[in-house]
C-alpha cells in the first residue's frame, strides 16, 4: 500500500478491512475531514521501526555537536570505565548471593 489519502467517514466504514492491508503492504493512510490532511494512520510495526530510525537520527547529531565543541573522551578511557563499573557490579552481585 502506498500513500492513500481518503476521507475520515470511509476509513470509519472499512477499517478493519483497511488496517489488514496496511500490515500486508506498508504505507500510510491519510484521513481527510471536510477536504483537508486531518490524521495519518500507520502499522504499528512500521511506526516502531521510524521512530527507532528517528532515535539515532537524534544520537547522531548530537554526537556531531559534541565533537563540534570538543566533548570528546578517548575509547580507552570509555572502555576502562566500563570494565570498572561491571567489575564492581560482579562483585556486588556475588556478595549479595
Amino acid at each position: 500500500m502506498t500513500d492513500s489519502i481518503i476521507s475520515l467517514s470511509a476509513f470509519k466504514s472499512d477499517a478493519s478491512r483497511l488496517l489488514a492491508r496496511m500490515r500486508e503492504e506498508p504505507g500510510v493512510l491519510v484521513l481527510t475531514q471536510n477536504g483537508r490532511a486531518s490524521a495519518v494512520v500507520q502499522d504499528y510495526a512500521q511506526y516502531q521501526l521510524q521512530q527507532e530510525g528517528l532515535l539515532m537520527l537524534k544520537l547522531l547529531v548530537q554526537g556531531e555537536a559534541d565533537i563540534a565543541q570538543g566533548r570528546l573522551i578517548p575509547q580507552e578511557e570509555v572502555f576502562a570505565a566500563l570494565r570498572t563499573s561491571l567489575e564492581a557490579s560482579a562483585i556486588e552481585s556475588q556478595r549479595d548471593q
